[in-house]
């Protein structure tokens, strides 16, 4: 019987998902605090916690980041509301299994506590040297998805171009737009293919440890250290490493970081041997690291031998010509994952998607499909078994709109709105702001007119009539 703790403050909601729980056979205990939790988790052995993000002497992520740092293997599930996704998604960066949210689903909790619990056991299937020797292999294809946007094109040229180099490349974007996606992508089509792709978070590492994890140490070097440990530099030996969210190392390790690059020697912690590393250091973040040079944080010096070449992972909602593929990749995954067989999205719902701004990109729409999979009992994806907060009004209006194309400036700023006398040109000025947005979205869905009106959140016959308004037939 897998043993779980419950850390929620509201006793109601508690004692119902406590309930629900044991009825299904796990053993529940419950404490409405992270200090509580802590006490618990120190006293007793447990396979999961399920925690709230909200909690009255701290959050849900102060406690999964203790939990990884005191406990690795320890599987963590967050709650939260859904005007806390950005925050949820940074918590699976940090080491979540899972975030679900309020109001939480039965079936939904049941299926991702029993996935959170079957790859716990799988992890403890490879937990010796023997087997997790076995994980450093050459990466297979990964689910990355090229798409037809210009935006998408031009990344993969550029992957293309960097790929056969042994250019350092730094990959920037946001959380959730597919970093890592990219840079086993490079992997992929580097000389280095047949070798190891290790990637590491950065942000999930302790900071006391961490140069213990990427460059190893030695028995006795610490109090802790009763074994020589193989860091993951070494690791990577004769293939790519990639180091995400690379701005949270310490000042200490950004300059062991930098001998590595500089000598291709590392030194182990508590030893006196230098060893040899043939790696390529692949670095990602969603921070400014030339703001946080400046500011003394970031070394400098780091910072230009790790951006010897830049890429950039594009925002959903400035790539939506391309949501038709994320969403059939998904859907097949969760399909296979879930042992369902949905077959697309219902209309109503690709409307939503379309006019939803992704704020935490492909993570948040691979958990979103994976979710409605889970809830869905028909052919396709209906409208009730998305957030409500994904179409939910009042919740949009509480969040600045974003544009769909980066390049379209609203009329708000034209000088025809900031000087009246200049109002005569307003309708100009729209035509011609509209007629090039027509036409960029258009090119980015190789003048795919359904798609076009769906981002355009346009029916096709008013698209069809401003097409031949502007002659863009």
């Amino acid at each position: 019987m897998a043993h779980i703790l419950l850390v929620e403050d509201d006793l109601t909601y508690s004692r119902i998902v406590k309930t629900f729980l044991e009825k299904n056979a796990f053993e529940v205990v419950s404490t409405t605090k992270v200090r509580e939790a802590q006490n618990i988790l120190n006293s007793r052995k447990f396979d999961l916690i399920i925690a709230d993000f909200r909690l009255p002497d701290g959050t849900g992520m102060e406690l999964l980041q203790w939990a990884k740092a005191h406990f690795p293997k320890l599987q963590v599930i967050l709650i939260t509301h859904y005007s806390d996704i950005r925050i949820a998604i940074k918590a699976m960066k940090l080491g979540a299994f899972e975030y679900i949210t309020k109001p939480i689903n039965p079936d939904e909790l049941l299926a991702t506590v029993r996935e959170s619990l079957s790859q716990k056991i799988e992890e403890r299937k490879i937990d010796t040297p023997k087997e997790a020797a076995k994980i450093q292999k050459p990466v297979a294809a990964s689910s990355y998805v090229t798409g037809e946007s210009q935006e998408a094109e031009k990344l993969e040229k550029h992957i293309h171009l960097v790929a056969p180099t042994d250019l350092s490349v730094l990959v920037l974007g946001e959380t959730g737009t597919g970093k890592e996606l990219i840079s086993k992508r490079i992997h992929e089509f580097s000389q280095r293919k047949n070798g190891p792709f290790v990637a590491i978070d950065c942000g999930a590492l302790p900071k006391e440890l961490a140069g213990s994890e990427l460059f190893g140490h030695v028995k006795g070097a610490f109090t802790g250290a009763l074994d020589n440990k193989t860091g993951h530099f070494e690791s990577a030996n004769g293939g790519t490493i990639f180091l995400d969210e690379i701005g949270n190392l310490s000042y200490e390790v950004q300059i062991q970081l930098l001998r590595a690059i500089q000598e291709r020697r590392i030194r182990k912690i508590g030893g006196n041997k230098e060893i040899e590393i043939d790696v390529r250091i692949i670095a990602a973040t969603n921070e400014n690291l030339t703001s946080q040079s400046g500011d003394g944080v970031f070394r400098e010096d780091l910072y230009h031998r790790l951006n010897e070449f830049t890429l950039y992972a594009i925002p959903l909602r400035q790539r939506k010509a391309d949501l038709e593929f994320f969403v059939n990749g998904f859907l097949t995954e969760s399909n296979e994952r879930l042992h369902k067989s949905i077959r697309g999205l219902s209309p109503d719902v690709w409307d939503i998607f379309y006019n939803y701004d992704w704020p935490g990109n492909l993570r948040e729409l691979r958990n979103i499909i994976k979710r409605a999979v889970l809830l869905s009992s028909g052919e396709k994806i209906e409208k009730e078994a998305l957030p409500l907060e994904l179409y939910d009004s009042s919740f949009l209006a509480e969040r600045p709109a974003q544009p769909a194309n980066p390049t379209f400036q609203p009329v708000a700023s034209s000088p025809a709105l900031a000087n009246p006398a200049a109002g005569q040109d307003y309708k100009t000025q729209w035509k011609e702001q509209e007629k090039e947005l027509i036409q960029k979205v258009l090119q980015d869905t190789r003048f795919n007119k359904s798609k076009t009106a769906r981002i355009l959140n346009m029916d096709r016959k008013t698209l069809y009539s401003k097409l031949e308004k502007y002659g863009l037939e």
